[in-house]
């Protein structure tokens, strides 16, 4: 008998880590079932980091809280409480892409994360964690910084519209208004290293997923510019060249101003689950995304899974919706494309195909000397 430890990623647009991890973890007890599996549903700070802590730490509590969506429709978010007074609130949640109806480069805004923060605050959230994956807008987090206190203004004196539209206004950044930091800070989970500007920079690599076109680009950039002129101008000298400040659209380098700090998704997350302590005591693990390819190794999960691993001692095995890059780190790899015939097949059905490529990983261990 082993200790079978499932730590996945969701599927992003497709399932969540918990289900997929409970699909890789039937598929692989259809075929021992004896071996004891643990199911940690991960995250890198993108859509799911809610359900992934919820799932994982006991006595977590979820608050729901209505804010301004990104398209600036009221919805519905929300935000976790854990045991020890922290705080984990999600953009994708209350500001991210999937909430959109139509993909409004210049319009869409980070308001409403900046509002489940403060109702996170308001409720006396002692520190802050905070997911910043899956955004809808490239407003540099400055609509997040308005819903906490923040003023930006233009030539005169009025409040800029919201979103990177606004950022083109901008002529005064007032912060002196900024709610303060929890006691414990605010810690920045993402996955992203990207500089603010520039060609690896958030118009220029991350604009077009969200509805740019290539002659928009260079609009968006102009507006982040702007704004940290005015930022700088206001006397916070946050370098836009700061890894992870391109993150959500910008929304890492807003938070950089507000005084959060930077910290790899997946690790974080990771280690708020204790994973590298749930791993001491396992035999094998298995992980998987979405969508494995060249960018998983900048901090994605599956490849911080399989480094904990390796100093663990353990094999880790890899279950992705596409293969699109060597898995030189795993032991075996199944591809959920592969097993249902095609990649359109697999997203219909992807709890299916999981549960198939747990069963063919489990084979794989079987055969294992």
């Amino acid at each position: 008998m082993a200790t079978v430890v499932f730590a996945p990623d969701s599927f992003k647009g497709s399932a969540t880590a918990a289900a997929v991890a409970e699909a890789l973890a039937d598929g692989w007890a259809s075929v021992r079932p004896a071996d004891r599996v643990v199911r940690v549903p991960m995250a890198d700070g993108g859509e799911g980091t809610l359900d992934a802590f919820e799932a994982a730490v006991p006595g977590s509590h979820r608050h729901p809280v209505r804010v301004t969506g990104p398209d600036g429709a009221e919805r519905e978010a929300g935000w976790l409480a854990l045991p020890d007074g922290s705080a984990v609130v999600e953009l994708a949640e209350a500001s991210g892409i999937a909430a959109m109806p139509a993909l409004a480069p210049f319009d869409a805004q980070t308001v409403g994360f900046g509002q489940a923060i403060a109702a996170a605050l308001d409720a006396g959230a002692t520190r802050l964690l905070l997911g910043i994956g899956g955004s809808a807008s490239t407003d540099g987090g400055a609509g997040m910084l308005t819903a906490l206190g923040a003023r930006l203004l233009d030539g005169s004196g009025s409040v800029v519209s919201p979103g990177n539209r606004g950022l083109a206004a901008v002529e005064r950044v007032e912060l002196a208004g900024l709610r303060p930091l929890p006691p414990g800070g605010a810690h920045i989970l993402s996955d992203v290293t990207s500089p603010l500007l520039g060609a690896d920079g958030a118009a220029a690599v991350f604009g077009p997923q969200k509805g740019a076109r290539d002659e928009d680009v260079a609009i968006l950039e102009s507006g982040l510019a702007r704004f940290v002129k005015a930022v700088q101008e206001a006397g916070v000298d946050i370098d836009p060249a700061t890894p992870g400040a391109g993150a959500a659209g910008g929304t890492g380098y807003g938070l950089l101003v507000w005084g959060a700090l930077a910290a790899p998704g997946a690790s974080a997350v990771g280690d708020a689950l204790r994973l590298p302590s749930v791993l001491a005591s396992a035999d094998v693990v298995v992980t998987g995304e979405g969508r494995y390819d060249s960018q998983s190794a900048a901090g994605k999960v599956p490849e911080y899974v399989a480094g904990l691993a390796t100093a663990a001692g353990i094999p880790a095995l890899l279950a992705a919706g596409s293969i699109a890059a060597e898995p030189s780190r795993f032991a075996a790899a199944e591809s959920l494309s592969e097993l249902a015939g095609g990649s359109a097949a697999a997203i219909a059905e992807p709890l299916r195909w999981a549960h198939a490529a747990g069963a063919a990983l489990a084979r794989t261990f079987t055969a294992a000397p």
